[in-house]
């Protein structure tokens, strides 16, 4: 299988995500390029629905970056609407975007769905609230 990314490009990413999300407040919260950025090594699942995305490819190297920083509300509540922003562009890859997580086996601490409220939080660690609410 090859990757994408090296090592050092990841850690480049990391290390500008990580930037990006430390500063991340209301006012730049539309500011996702770093995000985008990394979901684009899922770029083949995201257009075609293949191959899967399986933990160890770039991919998924790339979503567990994005799990790392989930550990706060307001750091998931911006990578929440990052998502949300990229649905909103990608509408009709939704679907291959919202399972990004699941088969990387990435917990981010919400649901990547066209419809969820990313700023509303049930409750810590849990999923914000989805479009019902």
């Amino acid at each position: 299988m090859t990757r994408l990314f090296s090592p050092v490009v990841l850690v480049s990413l990391f290390l500008s995500l990580s930037s990006a999300i430390c500063s991340a407040t209301v006012e730049n919260a539309a500011d996702c390029v770093a995000v985008g950025t990394l979901i684009s090594s899922c770029t083949e699942f995201v257009n075609y629905g293949y191959p899967d995305p399986v933990p160890g490819s770039s991919c998924c190297d790339a979503m567990t970056v994005l799990g790392t920083y989930s550990d706060s509300s307001d750091k998931r509540r911006w990578l929440c609407n990052c998502f949300i922003d990229l649905i909103s562009v990608y509408n009709s890859n939704a679907t291959a975007i919202s399972t990004l997580s699941g088969f990387c086996g990435i917990v981010l601490g919400f649901t990547i769905d066209p419809n969820t409220d990313c700023n509303f939080e049930e409750g810590k660690g849990q999923d914000f609230g989805c479009g019902s609410n």
